[in-house]
């Protein structure tokens, strides 16, 4: 069982985040200073002639290759803007064309202009359709590296999405030269945050436990902080964090803008944003719920007989990567172990693995170094991993905000994926209600499920079949 909870030493490689790998064992906060290119460094970049005017600088770029996946309409209905209609930085221009993202999507195009008029932003927007460009964009438009205290705070409701919203960050902040972002969670060791806040942070990502107590005691000065970001706002503004956001926001000086980012907004949202939002500028592009290019499925099954269905799942589908939800953190690492002796790689990660553990899970699998991952609702907030073609609802939840985040997990950027959910007796009702609410159209699952709705392989050759018959 050792194997399934923390991946063999043979795994043990080196995280590829632009901080120490002793800190990302820890789920310790991380600064980036020493781990980026300096000032002087783009300077020198520049009059060397790498990077001219015009489209020259360009050509320079360390470019990913293109991914020429399938995409819809989620992320290609734009009105064609262009990143650098937006007059940002051209050292961020190089951050975000070398992250790979050639276009701005639709909650891009919409809010990153607002944002950077230093306007309140209140957007609406479905799972895995660019949310954390549309605000990590203007905020290190916005920052200033000349000034030496902490101008934007990005809050998020998990370790795991803190992790990788901060590396999302240091990404397209890597040619500003000495732009600091910092990480800092619950489960960490305090004095380290205490000893990185001694230097110079602009930007900290956080869970609100944490940055909070970090306020509170006097370690993180807020109070010239004129951004924050709410992230997955509406489980942030839940009864979870209520009282905790109203005294962080408390904490900032009147000035702030503040933007709210969630693909649901329940009444804590509007209660929020009367008390503490100016005439925000209110984005939604939630004509439906759930993702174009995740196609769901529903299985009816007993429940003694889950496995044996998923097992066959695995045998049938095409897996480049899944995600397997169970309703109980127990469940999860029951599944977990049956999966293993059936004879197939498996991780699994809950709330209540050490952070250290839960850390190394969450690397490994983003790695691709484990076909298959069982996990709670831990892992239904805004975690972005590309690979990731089916999700699997072991057990069905009961609320439909719980499901549209679990198969957000799979299509993520406007890529298609698959959503399969195995239906007790006892889960037919939760299933009726959750197709009415989010208006969606769960399928009996067929005999054949065709890999082009699933596979990039498959797509980019039927892709090509069409293009030759025209």
């Amino acid at each position: 069982m050792t194997n399934v909870a923390t991946p063999s030493s043979r795994h043990n490689t080196e995280l590829q985040m632009n901080h120490s790998k002793n800190d990302a064992r820890k789920g310790l906060s991380h600064s980036v200073a020493n781990n980026r290119p300096s000032q002087k460094s783009v300077a020198e970049t520049m009059m060397s002639g790498q990077v001219g005017e015009g489209e020259d600088w360009k050509a320079n770029l360390n470019l990913p290759a293109a991914d020429r996946r399938k995409k819809t309409t989620d992320v290609t209905s734009t009105k064609g803007v262009e990143f650098e209609d937006f007059c940002l930085k051209r050292e961020l221009l190089m951050g975000i064309f070398e992250k790979g993202w050639e276009k701005p999507s639709p909650i891009q195009e919409e809010s990153i202009p607002i944002a950077l008029s230093g306007r309140d932003v209140l957007a609406r927007a479905k799972n895995g359709t660019g949310k954390s460009g549309a605000y990590l964009i203007p905020m290190l438009g916005r920052c200033d590296i000349n000034k030496d205290y902490v101008q934007a705070l990005v809050l998020v409701p998990t370790r795991e999405l803190a992790l990788q919203t901060s590396q999302i960050a240091i990404e397209l902040s890597r040619h500003m030269g000495e732009l600091n972002v910092m990480v800092t969670t619950g489960g960490t060791n305090l004095r380290d945050d205490i000893m990185r806040l001694e230097n110079r942070i602009h930007i900290i990502v956080a869970t609100p436990g944490r940055i909070l107590d970090l306020i509170n005691k006097g370690i993180a000065k807020v109070d010239q902080c004129n951004m924050i970001v709410l992230d997955e706002a509406d489980k942030l503004l839940s009864q979870d964090f209520k009282q905790m956001m109203d005294n962080i926001v408390g904490a900032l000086p009147v000035s702030r803008q503040i933007l709210l980012y969630s693909a649901t907004f329940p009444i804590t949202v509007k209660e929020f944003m009367m008390r503490h939002m100016k005439k925000p500028y209110e984005i939604n592009l939630m004509e439906e719920l759930t993702l174009k290019g995740v196609t769901q499925y529903y299985a009816y099954v007993e429940e003694k007989k889950k496995v044996h269905c998923l097992n066959t799942l695995f045998s049938k589908l095409q897996i480049n990567q899944s995600i397997i939800f169970c309703n109980s953190t127990h469940r999860v690492e029951l599944l977990a172990k049956k999966i293993t002796e059936l004879g197939y790689s498996c991780f699994y990660i809950h709330a209540k693995m050490k952070q250290e553990y839960r850390n190394r899970v969450f690397h490994d699998f983003r790695q691709g170094l484990c076909r298959n991952l069982v996990c709670s609702d831990l892992f239904t907030r805004g975690i972005d991993i590309q690979a990731v073609n089916v999700v699997i609802n072991f057990d069905f939840p009961k609320m439909p905000e719980t499901y549209l985040h679990r198969i957000g997990r799979s299509g993520r950027y406007g890529h298609l994926g698959l959503a399969i959910n195995l239906i007790t007796y006892d889960d037919r009702f939760s299933l009726a209600r959750i197709e009415e609410e989010l208006k969606t159209d769960i399928k009996p699952i067929p005999p054949v499920i065709d890999k082009c709705l699933y596979v990039a392989e498959y797509q980019q050759e039927a892709s090509k079949d069409n293009d030759g018959k025209v």
